[in-house]
């Protein structure tokens, strides 16, 4: 059995701890918070578990054999460091760092043997799993752009904008599915709750062949939406994870420009087709992402969101930041 340590339980990090405590091949030996209030709350649901505040302590038990790591943005390439540098399995929420010099550091920390992976949520989402097959099946034709929006009236951070709070989710899912990394980004924004801190993001992500993705996040918004489109040369997508059943449609719907016109009204073809509606498996992306990182590492596998796309994926934060701070203009990832 994989001895797991989870620390941080938080609002999110009580979530880790549950679906850890029933992964396949692992037991949740720790849970570690500096708040002995939650502790005491867990106790009765995880009377096997061991209960501390003291995160050396953790790092120091020669028996826990991964650490997963739900604390605060901030904190998340001290903790890391400190829980490989103790020779521990990591599992870091997203983002990985807080900027790329910490991530790359935390990447080069990662000894041989051990498994350093990063919350991505979506990337497990059942859901994401069919867009990555329809992208990668060629269905869909060439990839001319997608979008993404991230809308919601709260949670308000104030050591996080909602860029770095909420495109970490978007920006992972536009990489796995274009299968590469943006070469710059444009980014706006605007601080209307607390100076400093952007309650809405528009950014433009754009790709070297010529694709391009736009991410939305916003905290400040009469409407809670977490939606996906996807426009390709044949057909195209939508993920709407707000629906109960029906996340995903893909529509045969196009338009093929005819260079040989010999009229105005031939220049462009429309097409407008059936849509379906593909069945998509129920099961909780959090499960399968917690279980698969169980098997990673004891598998010694590289996981879907290992370091290196954590890192792809601050380079990118990072630079729509700096274009945020420029007033938009685009800055190379």
């Amino acid at each position: 059995m994989l001895n797991v340590a989870v620390i941080g339980a938080g609002s999110w990090g009580k979530n880790l701890v549950r679906n850890f405590a029933s992964a396949q091949g692992a037991a949740l030996h720790t849970i570690c918070d500096r708040d002995e209030k939650r502790l005491l709350a867990l106790r009765p649901l995880y009377p096997q578990s061991k209960f501390t505040a003291d995160l050396d302590k953790v790092l120091a038990d020669q028996s826990v054999d991964a650490v997963v790591i739900a604390t605060d943005a901030e904190f998340h390439f001290d903790h890391a460091s400190a829980a490989l540098s103790a020779g521990k399995h990591v599992y870091v929420e997203k983002p990985m760092c807080q900027s790329v010099a910490q991530a790359e550091r935390l990447l080069a920390a990662a000894p041989a043997g051990k498994t350093l992976m990063v919350g991505h949520l979506l990337l497990y989402h059942p859901a994401v799993a069919k867009l990555k097959s329809l992208v990668d099946s060629g269905e869909l034709g060439s990839i001319y752009y997608m979008y993404a929006e991230r809308l919601n009236l709260g949670v308000v951070r104030s050591k996080e904008n909602a860029w770095w709070s909420l495109a970490p989710h978007d920006v992972s899912v536009v990489n796995y599915l274009f299968g590469a990394s943006p070469e710059r980004v444009s980014a706006q924004g605007q601080c209307y709750l607390q100076k400093g801190v952007e309650d809405v993001v528009f950014a433009t992500l754009y790709f070297a062949d010529g694709r391009m993705a736009q991410v939305h996040t916003s905290w400040l918004d009469p409407h809670k939406i977490r939606r996906m489109t996807i426009v390709g040369s044949q057909k195209m997508v939508t993920f709407d994870d707000m629906e109960p059943a029906e996340k995903v449609r893909v529509y045969d719907k196009g338009a093929t420009a005819n260079l040989a016109y010999s009229s105005y009204g031939e220049a462009i073809t429309l097409r407008q087709g059936d849509i379906h509606v593909p069945k998509i498996d129920s099961a909780e992306p959090l499960k399968l992402e917690c279980q698969h990182f169980v098997d990673c590492v004891r598998a010694g596998a590289e996981p879907r969101s290992g370091g290196r796309g954590g890192l792809a994926a601050v380079r990118v934060l990072e630079a729509g930041q700096r274009s945020i701070k420029a007033g938009g203009s685009p800055r190379e990832v």
